[in-house]
């Protein structure tokens, strides 16, 4: 069956929207990273995986599991829970972060990677364009996660804390989430990129300042906003809606 909401917007084949995203010739491009360079939510399964490993504490895993209940029925926001799922790592040493991060990703992220946005990427890089990823998950994940892509640590916003003598510490730096993505782009010198690839609602505000805006693999609710604004969609294999 169709995606329910997909006949009020343009699907696009692959070949369609590798074919739009370089006719626009762009120079700077913006990517989110769960949901829209791999499947899946990393950001999530690594706050489960920290817990399940004995990374967080009893008290602390306790309290977010409470946190992330009350963010399921609308009770704290999107940019509270992005930034607890941060800040509850204080205390803990960057390089066992780091280490954790990357156990995770190669053991439980890196099959999810979109073929598809993979080689886009690496067709974007050899012509020169400027990659940026931009997400709302911790940047120890992120940062691990694109190295699959080449794109380098300075080239990554997403939610992270102070360090301090190598300790997290709880004082946020940046969640870039809603308006925050745009913040931060705009923090980082970038005010209208060229094109930008988001899978959630949380990334629409991003999407609206490109002047190509490519929802890849849309949640219900970005799929519904795409319509609505005229931007065609794309589905990569591994999630593409049943055809009749």
């Amino acid at each position: 069956m169709p995606h329910p909401s997909a006949a009020a917007a343009t699907v696009l084949s692959t070949e369609q929207f590798h074919a739009r995203v370089h006719a626009l010739t762009p120079k700077i491009a913006v990517f989110d990273c769960d949901g829209t360079l791999w499947s899946g939510d990393a950001g999530s399964s690594f706050m489960r995986w920290t817990m399940d490993t004995g990374l967080l504490s009893r008290e602390a895993t306790e309290w977010l599991n409470n946190r992330y209940a009350g963010y399921k029925r609308g009770d704290v926001s999107e940019l509270a829970i992005c930034g607890e799922m941060v800040q509850v790592y204080h205390g803990l040493r960057e390089s066992e972060l780091r280490r954790a991060a990357a156990d995770f990703f190669a053991n439980h992220v890196e099959r999810n990677i979109f073929p598809e946005m993979l080689q886009l990427v690496t067709e974007l890089q050899a012509t020169g364009v400027d990659i940026w990823a931009v997400s709302s998950t911790c940047d120890w994940v992120i940062e691990e996660g694109v190295k699959r892509f080449n794109i380098p640590a300075n080239r990554v916003l997403a939610a992270a804390v102070a360090i301090e003598n190598g300790i997290a510490t709880e004082r946020l730096t940046d969640v870039p989430t809603d308006e925050g993505k745009v913040a931060s782009l705009r923090n980082a010198g970038i005010t209208a990129p060229d094109v930008v690839f988001g899978n959630s609602v949380h990334d629409a505000a991003m999407l609206s300042i490109a002047n190509g805006a490519f929802p890849v693999n849309p949640s219900p609710e970005l799929l519904r906003h795409s319509a609505l604004a005229g931007w065609p969609v794309y589905y990569p294999a591994s999630v593409a809606p049943l055809k009749p």
